[in-house]
């Protein structure tokens, strides 16, 4: 089969490479159809996170089922089915406690399982992981573009805002422009947020901010930004929702956060060597509440949401390519000409 190879900073190559076998009776081979470039992929694409030279790359995928194994009750060949970042057993402590991304039988895309910007990715363990698309929607090319940002960054930012505690009738700022900061406005839209203040520094994409529920817009930075949201909130939100992961977004957060509030934190960390000083949330009793997205334990309720309707995060999509032009997404992203890329192998 062919799928995208990650073979040093600024270099992604399509190359064949061995298709994924099942071996295991709890396993699924799915043949992908759409996936996706993430901004996390972004980081070991500029040299700045270590990765193996070469390896197979992407986290996203949907598709549709081609075989399982003897013991897989929840989907069969024929299924259209999309998956979380990271793959889970459903059976464990912590994937009954709904937290599937610490799952002690976790897995990636990566490696044998093939890589999800690929044709064929392999699922060890299907039914703690897949979750199936009704038939009805199944073939639906609108429906599939709202769904595919359930399997990251759409689920990310919703569990940003059940971090920060959004409820109905709260005031909640978003820190960051990117796919998970434009979903984190939806998520707080959805859960009731009666005022959200979108900060981030592009044009083009506070207007789909604005699209998605942003009240306020803020194009400051910095000291600057704080400012603005202290003004419009007459001293700070209790709810603050950080998707970027940098010590600047993290600063950010707690100057906009008034105090006893809460930042829910899902940035990726990175660029944290020079240092968070956290006596600044100490003194102003501020409570960070976050972590890698557990997808699977949102993804059912989201689903419900897209297939009725009344959640649409598919505009973070503004580019799409096929295979081959995997290499091509990265780069838009690298350069800010793309928020998301959607890619149909």
């Amino acid at each position: 089969m062919r799928a995208a190879r990650y073979h040093g900073p600024g270099d992604i190559r399509i190359e064949s490479v061995d298709e994924p076998t099942l071996d295991s009776p709890k396993g699924a081979i799915i043949r992908v159809t759409h996936t996706a470039v993430c901004g996390s992929d972004l980081w070991f694409y500029r040299g700045e996170n270590d990765r193996d030279v070469p390896s197979r790359v992407g986290h996203e995928p949907m598709g549709i089922v081609e075989e399982v194994g003897e013991d897989v009750v929840s989907v069969e060949p024929g299924d259209r089915v999309f998956a979380p970042f990271l793959i889970s057993c459903g059976r464990c402590e912590f994937c009954r406690k709904g937290l599937h991304t610490s799952c002690v039988n976790s897995d990636s895309w990566s490696g044998a399982n093939g890589g999800a910007q690929g044709e064929y990715v392999r699922c060890p363990e299907a039914d703690g992981t897949l979750i199936r698309v009704p038939d009805r929607h199944a073939d639906d090319e609108d429906t599939l573009r709202s769904i595919l940002p359930l399997t990251d960054v759409m689920a990310t930012g919703h569990h940003a805002a059940v971090g920060a505690g959004v409820e109905a009738g709260s005031t909640c700022a978003v820190v960051g422009d990117g796919a998970v900061g434009l979903c984190g406005v939806l998520a707080a839209r959805r859960l009731g947020a009666e005022r959200i203040i979108a900060i981030g520094h592009h044009e083009d994409r506070l207007d789909i901010a604005a699209e998605f529920g942003a009240t306020h817009l803020v194009s400051e930075r910095g000291e600057a930004a704080i400012k603005t949201v202290q003004e419009l909130t007459n001293g700070g939100v209790n709810h603050v929702l950080e998707c970027v992961g940098a010590t600047s977004s993290m600063e950010t957060a707690h100057g906009v956060a008034r105090p006893g509030g809460t930042v829910g934190y899902v940035g990726v960390p990175h660029g944290m060597g020079e240092g968070l000083d956290l006596e600044p949330f100490f003194r102003g009793n501020i409570t960070l509440n976050g972590g890698v997205a557990p997808v699977r334990a949102y993804a059912e309720e989201l689903l419900a949401d897209v297939l009725q309707g009344t959640l649409d995060p598919s505009p973070i999509f503004t580019k799409t390519v096929d295979l081959d032009g995997v290499p091509e997404g990265y780069a838009a992203m690298d350069n800010r000409e793309a928020i998301k890329v959607l890619v149909k192998p």
